[in-house]
């Protein structure tokens, strides 16, 4: 992996950045990688890796173009959440496909009006008399959500229930890839044009909009019988393991903001010596490699237990607030130290420091991860 990223993604990131362009012969190595299938069985085509290895390969793609790792990411949930609560007709009809990277994945929580809080979402499944399913509603930002060819969606299937989350399904959804308004049997999907980003670019974040789409109630992520009104808790464990995604991010991003800094430090010069003799810099360079490590061996614990089947969403938002800070303020450290060269899009840290806030912000801000681990703690060591 630190092999592709130094001959594939690094030399070629700043050209797919310029022109938000999606990297399609880097996408093309991840899949001759088996990148696709890095955590499914291998019964399904896949690499059959665990967690762990599977944040040191987000942690490297990152450390190259944190949009790159962003493919990977929706669609590895996509498969989790797939070969957890899916049907074996499920898990038949597109693991194969999504191994290969034939079929790419996205899921969707967020609306309009609501990010983290996703027991406000709106959109809304109504049964139909043929047993079919309406879907109703607008989701945002969601990644891949053009080139993916399925989509998992969070919606509202019993508007009654108290509390709202027990009346929630996440339901398989089918569309094109790369088409914006679908007819036929996807009538009723459409996927505005993408949002305009200050920073990851390459990959599209998009809206979608369901108007009509009818789908059957196979497409319900466990089935009808298995599936109805669980979604909630199906992405809420899915999310265990995209924070430990999103983290490794935030180590790759750390650690490329270092290599940077470290090795300007010692090729430019003020006052007659390498900026890196002067104390002040020495203190940045010491904070932003503790802080790397420090993040690095949290996300590595939050996989561990996620591997051995342990209760991990702790972990995991320590993981995920720790490292995605880390990447964020390593990459503003590495700009400082970088002086007005930093702020030129001539030097890689500019486009680092660009994508770092996306860290912050992703699968959770910090200030939610706070707040789940000031819970899970208080749980832990109740009195």
């Amino acid at each position: 992996m630190r092999q592709f990223t130094d001959e594939q993604i690094l030399p070629n990131a700043e050209h797919f950045d310029a022109k938000d362009e999606w990297p399609a012969e880097i996408v093309e190595g991840l899949k001759e990688l088996g990148l696709f299938g890095t955590t499914l069985p291998e019964e399904y085509g896949g690499l059959g890796l665990d967690l762990s290895t599977y944040a040191r390969i987000a942690e490297e793609l990152s450390r190259g173009w944190i949009s790159v790792a962003g493919i990977i990411n929706t669609h590895f949930i996509g498969a989790y959440l797939l070969m957890k609560f899916g049907t074996d007709e499920q898990k038949q009809k597109y693991l194969p496909r999504m191994a290969t990277g034939e079929l790419r994945a996205a899921f969707s929580l967020s609306e309009p009006h609501c990010g983290s809080d996703v027991q406000a979402i709106k959109t809304a499944a109504t049964k139909l008399d043929d047993g079919r399913y309406e879907i109703n509603g607008q989701k945002l930002w969601v990644t891949n959500g053009l080139m993916s060819g399925l989509v998992f969606v969070l919606v509202v299937t019993d508007p009654t229930a108290s509390p709202r989350y027990k009346g929630m399904t996440c339901f398989i959804c089918e569309k094109e890839p790369g088409v914006e308004v679908n007819t036929g049997e996807y009538a009723g999907f459409e996927v505005p044009p993408k949002i305009k980003k200050m920073g990851y670019k390459g990959v599209e974040s998009t809206e979608l909009v369901f108007n009509g789409y009818k789908l059957g109630a196979d497409q319900i992520l466990g089935g009808e019988e298995g599936g109805l009104n669980k979604g909630f808790k199906q992405m809420m464990d899915s999310l265990e393991v995209g924070r430990v995604n999103v983290a490794a991010r935030g180590v790759g991003v750390a650690q490329r903001a270092f290599e940077l800094a470290i090795r300007y430090a010692q090729e430019r010069e003020t006052f007659g010596k390498q900026i890196a003799d002067h104390q002040l810099v020495q203190e940045k360079l010491a904070d932003m490699a503790t802080r790397l490590e420090a993040a690095r061996l949290l996300t590595y614990r939050a996989a561990q237990l996620k591997d051995q089947g342990k209760r991990s969403d702790t972990e995991a938002a320590m993981a995920k607030l720790a490292a995605s800070e880390a990447g964020h303020k390593n990459a503003e450290d590495a700009l400082r130290i970088h002086g007005g060269f930093g702020f030129s899009k001539e030097y890689e840290i500019e486009r680092i420091y660009r994508d770092a806030p996306l860290l912050l912000i992703g699968e959770g801000t910090s200030e939610i991860q706070r707040l789940g681990i000031a819970k899970g703690l208080l749980k832990r060591y109740a009195i």
